[in-house]
């Protein structure tokens, strides 16, 4: 590989082969931090404070190990300024050559570069520009960074130069996030916020009796959703089988074993396109709740949601993309049909074949799929016309049999589900059912499914005996409830793109 590195990483590897041949080991074993950054500023300014309140002009002595990256460089003669980043945050240090010696404050000012993680020793003190500031007398080397951090640019500080390193280019962030986590700290601030939203969503179930559970991954019969299945093989079972597109058929046989109230969130995988709310691999969260409907699952939702804003942002108004949203509840309440025939002028329920909708939706010069089924005509309306609309949450609610095979029907009404979906944003957030418990009406569905679609259409459901046996024991009536995770990470770090709240999106392979 040496032939491959640039000129910058052939010098830095001739620094760490100076380093070597002078005695010094560039990736050291052990390391002997005593205070993260953030640590060592607290406990220094609790001595100034402690010195202020007794009437003493220093305060007590602070000393402290650090240790982080490298992230800034500053040499002015016979100091030097650095700041060194961990985990917590940004510290400086101030090296002087009368308190480490000429060798050693020439050794780091010539060996040492922005990337390196190092370990300074020393006491801390306020410097006259009042920043809170390790005076080193040790230091050594850590870990050398072969590969400078991207970009570097050059900033006047005090009349001095000092050199940062920066990040911009989306393609190049995607596909080095660990470079993009180091140099964009507002990006690890989205990170950290993801972790309290799945946090706040586990607490909030938890606190409600919900029980967390794990379901297979790779499964011999998708189901639960309407997506086309990643497919793999198991050699020595001479087996097809799927990655999940949904945990839905798993969690529900649990409440037939008499767990009233599980949930499981973690990856689920769809092979189907790539868009700013969607990606091959996303988390989900999935609930079930015996003995409660879509009515009930709603209010929970939008108190849920409202929870998680509280915990992770203090606020029950989010910024997203230009537009203030409340979660205060309760949300908004539209029937689909309303909805679309606000928008579309079409009225579903009055077009129960999919011929009947395609004639209607010519009528008012909506596009239309030639040979489309009823369901994918509505979905179609739905999503051009209706999701973008809705900014503020909306729940929208009794969906067409034909886009809900698990859903159970209105009384009175069997072309209509009791279904519901989330919207904030202009996108969906969450899906809801009142869920389907009648063994037989599940089975027709099924066949229903099979017939009206063809064989590589998404919205097929292959039929899943397994399953239908686990209702023939009995399932309790409940409600059910889906939600993207990621698209709920982007609502609270106000993120354009779901690229941006996953670490590693799925991306093209490079053009060669």
């Amino acid at each position: 590989m040496a032939n491959e590195y640039t000129n910058l990483e052939r010098n830095r590897l001739e620094k760490l082969e100076r380093l070597r041949a002078g005695g010094i080991e560039p990736f050291p074993t052990r390391t002997e931090r005593t205070h993260t950054s953030q640590e060592a500023i607290r406990q220094f300014e609790a001595a100034e404070a402690a010195a202020k309140s007794t009437g003493e002009e220093t305060p007590a002595v602070v000393p402290a190990t650090l240790a982080g990256r490298l992230r800034s460089l500053r040499a002015m003669g016979k100091i030097t300024f650095a700041h060194i980043e961990d985990g917590e945050g940004r510290v400086q240090l101030f090296l002087r050559a009368n308190d480490l010696g000429q060798e050693q404050f020439d050794l780091f000012n010539r060996e040492f570069d922005l990337g390196d993680f190092v370990q300074a020793g020393g006491e801390m003190f306020r410097t006259r520009t009042g920043e809170p500031t390790l005076k080193v007398t040790s230091f050594r080397l850590l870990a050398k960074a072969i590969t400078p951090l991207p970009a570097a640019k050059d900033e006047v500080v005090d009349g001095q130069v000092v050199r940062h390193a920066t990040l911009a280019d989306p393609e190049t962030r995607y596909r080095q996030r660990y470079a993009d986590l180091v140099v964009n700290p507002h990006v690890r601030q989205i990170f950290q916020r993801r972790a309290a939203t799945i946090r706040a969503l586990r607490t909030f179930l938890d606190q409600r009796g919900f029980i967390e559970v794990e379901t297979p991954i790779l499964q011999p019969i998708y189901g639960g959703a309407a997506a086309r299945p990643f497919t793999t093989h198991h050699n020595q079972l001479k087996q097809d089988l799927y990655l999940r597109i949904s945990f839905e058929l798993y969690l529900k046989r649990l409440t037939v074993g008499m767990f009233e109230r599980v949930y499981e969130i973690g990856r689920d995988f769809r092979n189907e396109g790539v868009s700013f709310k969607h990606n091959p691999e996303f988390t989900q969260l999935e609930f079930y709740w015996s003995y409660a409907d879509y009515l009930q699952v709603m209010d929970m939702t939008e108190q849920m949601v409202n929870y998680v804003a509280e915990q992770v942002l203090g606020t029950h108004r989010i910024q997203f993309r230009g537009q203030e949203i409340d979660l205060t509840p309760p949300w908004k309440r539209l029937t689909m049909r309303d909805g679309l025939l606000d928008v579309t002028g079409v009225d579903i329920d009055a077009h129960p074949t999919a011929e009947s909708l395609a004639a209607a939706m010519r009528q008012k010069e909506l596009p239309v799929k030639p040979g489309a089924a009823r369901g994918k005509l509505i979905d179609s309306m739905l999503s051009e016309y209706l999701e973008p609309n809705l900014i503020q949450p909306t729940f929208l609610y009794d969906y067409p049999r034909d886009l809900s095979p698990l859903a159970k029907s209105k009384p009175g009404n069997p072309l209509t589900v009791e279904r519901f979906e989330g919207f904030l944003g202009g996108m969906e957030l969450c899906n809801a059912f009142t869920e389907l418990n009648d063994p037989l009406d599940q089975e027709q569905r099924f066949l229903e499914m099979g017939r009206e679609y063809e064989a590589d259409d998404d919205e097929r459901h292959p039929m899943d005996e397994d399953y239908l046996q686990a209702m023939r024991y009995g399932m309790p009536p409940m409600g059910g409830f889906g939600m993207g995770v990621d698209r709920l990470a982007m609502l609270m770090t106000d993120s354009d793109s779901i690229r941006e709240v996953i670490l590693f999106p799925h991306l093209r392979n490079r053009e060669e």
